[in-house]
Parts: structure tokens; sequence; C-alpha cells
């Protein structure tokens, strides 16, 4: 410490604080500013009726007078007529999907016009075609007469948009208008068109310059006086981890992994998941291997849906999020609900054809999990009340054992499964929500009438649900990879992770509450 002089204190504060404001600047406008957002904004509000221009020019609002000529000058019924356009946007950083908007089950966005009816509306999306398949043909749009429009909820990634043209009544132009609607963990808000001269930068490129140099100097100054090695930055630590376990919370282990390598240098977190029950065994053994050598933990972290089988006494779970799980179809079966009888009747047997069932006359048959599966064991203690019946195929297909009543295979990962249920007629599998809607070829089926729901967790008695943990040898030594990476992964960048893979944290208010009801 004999660099702790007074001159050397102020060089190393003086450089905190600069290394503070810049990272306040690249916080505010890169992490405040995004979020799930949609914008709209009015881009064209005309008169095409005398009535309505009239109108208009007596108050002093819309765009003046408009020159008409045939069918707009003459045509009954367009004297008090207006036009409209609405431009409606992803203008966040986060993609909009079908299930971030709360407002109902029938539509999204709300467009309201005051002072004004709809007589018609056109909708367009001229750099994202696409989008218009989300306004089908059972979208009959606002009904004759009224004063707002219910829009379908319309999935958009960032930057996508689509335009409503609407023909108006009642006049006069410049009447407000609103879209309103509810969206998960973002806002809907009114935008405006910005030339270069009504967006000046938060800095001038001068004034940039002297404050990217002056702190590049100070903390150039501060590193020369301290000439110490830079130290991992705080929560972070180095070395290699192994991340095992459950595959149908790879995903999240993936990207959490990769993130966390990012963050950290000097990291490297590999993902090798086999099944909840597997990882649970792999750790164990690594950390009786390690035990009997007199050497620490082992740098292994076992996620597993829902608790750890008996037997093994050293490993300490963390309770990481809620997960939901889905039974799924073949889409050639038009089923999208069953009972917990007639999915126990499935199993056993007693139902072979989905024609008993309401379905095509097509032999079923069932895909599912191995036995170190934790989505598996899941499936059995919570939906089906017993154990699943022994493998009968090998392909999924055909059955090899003549005496079984089901044509039941096993398969090593939750892709495996979907993968199978898509390609196979008749077929009914399982496998983690989030999974589950990235394959074609299949659809979710409800369990009883209930969905499953991450926004009804603690209200909804949906079954298929399990409480992800994450296992290690003992207690993780403080500023060790694997202590490091669990708080990464349960109470820092990791929860917004595992909320966009459809998990809900168990560090969040309603999280503690549900994971502490299991």
């Amino acid at each position: 410490m004999d660099w702790l002089t007074s001159e050397n204190l102020i060089a190393v504060v003086t450089a905190l604080l600069g290394v503070l404001v810049s990272i306040g600047v690249a916080w505010y406008q890169w992490w405040v500013l995004r979020q799930r957002r949609i914008g709209y904004r009015v881009q064209l509000d005309t008169a095409i009726g005398d009535g309505a221009n009239g109108a208009a020019a007596s108050t002093g609002t819309g765009t003046g007078a408009a020159v008409r000529r045939g069918y707009f000058n003459a045509s009954p019924g367009l004297e008090d007529a207006t036009l409209v356009l609405l431009r409606i946007e992803n203008d966040g950083a986060l993609s909009v999907a079908h299930e971030h908007y709360t407002d109902g089950d029938d539509h999204g966005l709300t467009v309201e016009f005051t002072g004004r009816h709809v007589k018609a509306v056109v909708v367009t999306a001229p750099d994202h075609p696409r989008l218009l398949s989300h306004f089908p043909e059972s979208w009959t749009g606002p009904a004759e007469g009224a004063t707002s429009i219910a829009l379908p909820k319309v999935p958009l990634n960032r930057g996508a948009y689509y335009k409503l043209l609407v023909l108006l009544g009642g006049g006069p132009i410049g009447g407000a208008v609103e879209v309103d609607g509810s969206i998960s963990e973002g806002r809907v808000h009114p935008t405006r068109s910005l030339t270069p001269d009504d967006k000046p930068p938060v800095f001038s490129r001068a004034a940039l310059s002297v404050t990217v140099g002056l702190t590049a100097c100070v903390v150039a100054l501060a590193a020369i006086i301290v000439r110490e090695e830079v130290p991992p930055p705080i929560g972070c630590a180095r070395g290699t981890l192994t991340v095992t376990g459950s595959t149908a919370f790879a995903p999240v282990a993936k990207e959490l992994a990769k993130r966390y390598e990012e963050d950290c240098a000097g990291a490297t977190v590999l993902v090798d998941a086999h099944g909840s029950a597997t990882g649970v065994r792999e750790l164990d053994a690594a950390g009786k291997k390690a035990a009997a050598a007199k050497k620490g933990p082992p740098a292994v972290v076992a996620l597993s849906d829902g608790h750890k089988p008996n037997g093994h006494p050293e490993l300490r779970g963390t309770p990481v999020a809620v997960s939901l799980f889905t039974l799924v179809v073949h889409d050639g079966v038009p089923v999208t609900t069953l009972t917990r009888d007639q999915i126990r009747s499935i199993h056993r047997g007693d139902v072979t054809n989905w024609s008993v069932l309401g379905g095509p006359n097509l032999p079923i048959r069932l895909v599912s999990r191995n036995a170190g599966s934790g989505t598996r064991e899941v499936f059995q203690r919570r939906v089906l009340g017993e154990n699943e019946p022994a493998h009968s195929s090998l392909d999924c297909e055909h059955r090899d054992d003549p005496r079984a009543k089901v044509t039941r295979c096993e398969l090593d990962s939750t892709e495996q499964v979907l993968e199978a249920v898509a390609r196979i007629p008749g077929a009914v599998g399982y496998g983690e929500l989030r999974a589950s809607g990235t394959v074609k070829g299949l659809h979710r089926v409800a369990i009883g009438g209930r969905d499953a729901d991450v926004d009804e967790l603690g209200t909804s008695d949906y079954p298929y649900r399990e409480i992800e943990y994450a296992y290690t040898w003992g207690e993780p030594p403080a500023g060790s990879l694997a202590a490091s990476f669990l708080t990464y992964l349960t109470r820092g960048a990791g929860q917004d992770v595992v909320r966009v893979h459809g998990h809900l944290p168990c560090a969040t208010p309603k999280g503690l509450r549900v994971c502490g009801e299991e």
C-alpha cells in the first residue's frame, strides 16, 4: 500500500468518477432505453369531404383547405369524411410476441378516434408483408359506425411496423387518435417523426472526443500508479465450469454461459446436458472423486427439473425458476385439450386410437423421455400420477413388443421428442413450454382445459410445472466460478434471460411466492 499517497488517491478517485460517468451515460442509453415498446403516430389526417374541411377551418384544427375533384367532391356520404394514416411499430429493443399482449384473448391493441366514426380500414405492411397474415378473414375489422378498431395480437420484431389507412366520418380533421393496450414488461406510446435537427446528440463530437480522451488518460495514470494486475470485474471469476443436467433448461443455460463469458474475461462455461437425474449423478460422482483426492469442490453445476433423487446428501440445491411444460400432439390430430383421466387411459393402453377422443382414425403413439429425464419425472408425478409403461418401440412408429398395449419410445432430449412428434402422425409427447413453440408440425394440448401460461402461475391449477434447481457439491466457495455463476443465474442479469425463455425467476416477488409454495 506504499502507493496510497494523497496524490495517488486523488488520481484513482478521479479515474473512478470518469469511468462511472461514462458507464452511467452508456447505461442510460443502452439499458434504460432498451425495453419492449410499441409506438404509434399519425402520418396523415386530411379531409376528403367539404363538411369535414369546413369544420376544421372553423375550429382552427387539421391541415387546412383541400382541393377535391371527382368522386371525393360528389359522392354522398363523404361530405364530412376524413382519411387518417396511422403507423404502428416496434420501436423498442425487444421483440413483441403474441403472448406479450395482455389486454385479453380476442385482441391486442385498440385504436380510438375522438369525435369520428369508422367507415372502412385498410391494413398495409410495405416492408413486412408477412405481418398481414395476422389479419385473417376471421378478423372482420370495426363495425359500421364504431369509434374504435380492435387490432389482433400482431407479433412485431424490432423495427417492424404496419399501417392503417382509415376512412372516417363525422369530421373534423385533427381529432384525437390514440392507441391503447397493455404490453408485458413494456408500454404503448405515441411517437413523432424527427428530422436530424430535431434530435440533437447527447454529446457533440468535440465534447465526446474530449470526454473519452480525458477518461482514457486518467485511467492510464491510475493504472501506472497502482501497477497491479487488473482483477476480474466485481462478481466475476476465472476458470472453467461445467453445467449439466436438464435438457429442458439447457437453452437458458447455453445463453447464460455465452453472456457470462462475454461479461467475465477468463471464464469458460461448458453446457453438457443429458437429463436431470443424469446430471445429478455426474455431479455426485465428481464431488466424491474430488473429496477422495482431498481437493476442493468440483466446478460443476447440475440443473434439475425438481428436487434431486434420494441418495445424494452432499448436494446443495438453489431454486432458480418455475418451469412450465406442456403436452404436444402431431398437427394431424385436432385435439386441443385432454383431461387427466384421458391422459392416464392413453398411457395405460385403454385408449389406443384418436377416434375415441374425437380425433381422426389414427393409432396413438407415445413419444417419451428416458428414465434420467426430469421432464418425464415431473410428468409422471404431477400429471399421470403413476409411472409410464415400459417402452415398446425403437423407432417410435412400430411396436416391437407384441405383448405391449401401447406403442411407446424413449428419447434422450426435449428436442428429439418434439421433432419425433412433429414427424410421426398420431404421435403425442411432452416438453418444455417455450421449446414446444419452436417446432413446426405439432401443437400444444391443454390439460383439463387449462393452458400453460407463465402469467397465470400462482393462480392457475395447471399441473405440469416444476421448480428448476441448480445443484452444487456442498456450498460453493466464495469467489469460485460456481458461486459466481449461480449468482449470475439467480439474481443477476440471468433473470432477464430466464424470463425471456418463458420461465418465472424464483428471485422475483411473484417467484418467491410461487417457489415458496412448492
